[in-house]
């Protein structure tokens, strides 16, 4: 009986293991958790901040419920050593901004991985979410304004509408079923918290009714209190 709770110990650790190992099947590697039963299901993917990768934040899976598919995708753009970024930002020390080019690759690039990894796992557009940190919630305000159609819901934490998107959007009945999730802390000096109440105010133009949070005295991370409150949002969206 030991033997055999030892084997299942084992194998149960091996699956552990390659749940968690790099996959290259879509268009972003990406790593993934699934318990097997991904139909129909809500699918969450994660897109990191720059300078980071796709295991930063995937860790926030473990707060949320464990019957979901949980993806984490690894940005294209290469700066160091498992570092990595969605798009380079624009030169000068004028307003948080991004190259045009690499904006516009990024949000292809995303946008197909939403599509295909929907097909793979055998899921519906309106159980899928995007879950962005910093440039991360960049690219989910970037893919979600532009194809509502491909997925049901972002959380932006920490992020910002960009000038050229915002100015190139107009209210749509294809917004309308389309929730957004804007976490901010008041003490973010990466992307001040102007960018999320200002992100906030630009979506309700769009007649897009965002649930904003402010975090006191929070920095340019995310806290406990923002999972905890994501983790209600994605519950009522999903449950009811």
């Amino acid at each position: 009986m030991i033997k055999f709770l030892a084997a299942l110990f084992i194998l149960a650790s091996t699956a552990a293991h390659a749940q968690s190992s790099l996959q290259t099947d879509l268009p972003l590697s990406y790593l993934e958790q699934t318990d097997g039963q991904s139909r129909n299901k809500p699918l969450i993917i994660f897109l990191h901040g720059s300078g980071s990768n796709e295991a930063d934040l995937f860790d926030i899976k473990d707060e949320l419920p464990a019957e979901y598919t949980f993806l984490s995708a690894r940005a294209p753009f290469e700066v160091g050593t498992d570092s990595y970024q969605w798009f380079n930002k624009t030169p000068g020390d004028g307003a948080y901004d991004g190259v045009t080019d690499d904006l516009k690759s990024s949000e292809a690039l995303i946008s197909d991985f939403v599509v295909k990894a929907t097909e793979k796992y055998h899921t519906q557009p309106d159980k899928v979410f995007l879950i962005g940190f910093s440039q991360g919630a960049i690219m989910s305000y970037e893919v979600a304004l532009r194809h509502p159609e491909i997925l049901r819901g972002i959380a932006a934490l920490s992020g910002k509408l960009l000038p050229v998107l915002k100015a190139e959007l107009k209210p749509s009945p294809n917004f309308k079923s389309l929730a957004v999730f804007i976490g901010h802390g008041t003490a973010d000096q990466r992307l001040p918290y102007e960018a999320g109440t200002d992100a906030n105010t630009g979506l309700k133009q769009l007649a897009i009714e965002p649930d904003f949070h402010a975090y006191p005295g929070i920095g340019h991370t995310i806290s406990d209190n923002e999972i905890t409150d994501l983790d209600n949002w994605l519950k009522k969206i999903n449950h009811g």
